[in-house]
């Protein structure tokens, strides 16, 4: 079955959570509608990119691979993508982002205020979207995968509080940035998997399996983006490639790069309160020279593996966990 039927059935699931709303909340929904790609910030229907969708399919496609009718855990992965969303339009204001995909950031249009505000809503909307999981399953079931979306959301801002916390901190290794990535991104992919596999199953070793699947492709993804926030291409990512060391974040490569023969050195220029462009062009010629891409390619594929090998754990055979090997290789490897 191709992405465009799953990706098609999560449009409607979602734009039944995001119906347009009437005068005086019709420019704050469109807020929505306009972070999600949907519609321009006039409200016109627009072409825009709405991400890769990556967590939802988990979502589907974990229900599937555990013997499941995907359809049932629709309103789970139209939660999973608008908790997602809620954690995008804050690290934008938290980043101090002007664009996402290539388009201006809703606080960028709408002011940090009402920014902070729609990302506190489509908090409360991914909630009302997972609410209508309740008439697909039994009412213990969907308490139990309500609990690890509600411990998801938090090991989110956790991890969040973690990044943002490193920019600040001078003695940050490698220990504590997967501590991050577990939090800030590999959470939320670890429930995703979770939450699909309990729509399907009350199989404990396969639930787990799925949710340690997750886990490890959140890390590896994690790290896989970090070399693209350095070395992407901004036409193809949608975000210039100087933002993260603007914001002196401590990604996989950086912290790489910090124990290298020039690390004493970075870590000086890190240490400094403003840079000047000879100062960003020395952090940019250190990392290029450090090795630290290929570095953190190698431990990418460190996790990619151990992803592999959790999904070969739940000794399931079938298209879907066919889908789920080789989205591995292609978030890991990707360009975008």
């Amino acid at each position: 079955m191709a992405n465009k039927v799953y990706l098609n059935a999560l449009e409607q699931e979602l734009h039944a959570t995001l119906q347009p709303a009437q005068a005086p909340y019709a420019e704050f929904f469109n807020m929505f509608r306009y972070h999600l790609g949907w519609t321009d910030a006039q409200g016109k229907r627009a072409r825009a990119d709405t991400g890769k969708r990556i967590r939802p399919l988990l979502c589907l496609w974990t229900c599937e691979a555990g013997g499941g009718d995907w359809r049932a855990a629709l309103p789970a992965a139209a939660a999973i993508e608008l908790i997602h969303n809620f954690s995008l339009i804050h690290d934008d204001i938290q980043d101090n982002s002007a664009e996402r995909r290539g388009r201006a950031t809703v606080w960028k249009i709408w002011g940090l205020a009402q920014g902070i505000n729609a990302g506190d809503a489509m908090f409360g909307l991914a909630h009302l979207a997972l609410g209508r999981l309740a008439q697909q399953i039994d009412a213990a079931r969907f308490i139990e995968i309500l609990a690890v979306f509600n411990a998801a959301t938090l090991k989110l801002t956790q991890g969040q509080y973690l990044d943002i916390g490193f920019e600040r901190v001078e003695s940050v290794t490698v220990e504590h940035y997967l501590n991050m990535a577990r939090g800030k991104t590999a959470a939320l992919l670890a429930a995703a998997c979770e939450m699909g596999a309990r729509v399907a199953s009350t199989e404990l070793e396969i639930i787990h399996a799925f949710a340690a699947y997750g886990e490890n492709l959140g890390i590896a993804f994690q790290i896989a983006d970090d070399v693209l926030g350095l070395w992407g291409d901004p036409a193809r990512t949608g975000k210039p490639t100087r933002t993260d060391l603007l914001s002196r974040k401590k990604s996989y490569p950086v912290l790489a790069a910090m124990q290298s023969a020039a690390g004493a050195e970075l870590r000086a220029l890190y240490a400094q309160a403003i840079w000047q462009e000879s100062d960003l062009a020395r952090v940019e010629q250190i990392l290029n020279a450090s090795g630290a891409r290929a570095d953190a390619a190698r431990q990418a594929e460190i996790y990619a593996e151990r992803a592999r090998a959790a999904l070969a754990a739940t000794r399931l055979e079938n298209d879907a966990s066919a889908r789920l090997r080789a989205l591995v290789a292609q978030l890991v490897y990707r360009e975008k």
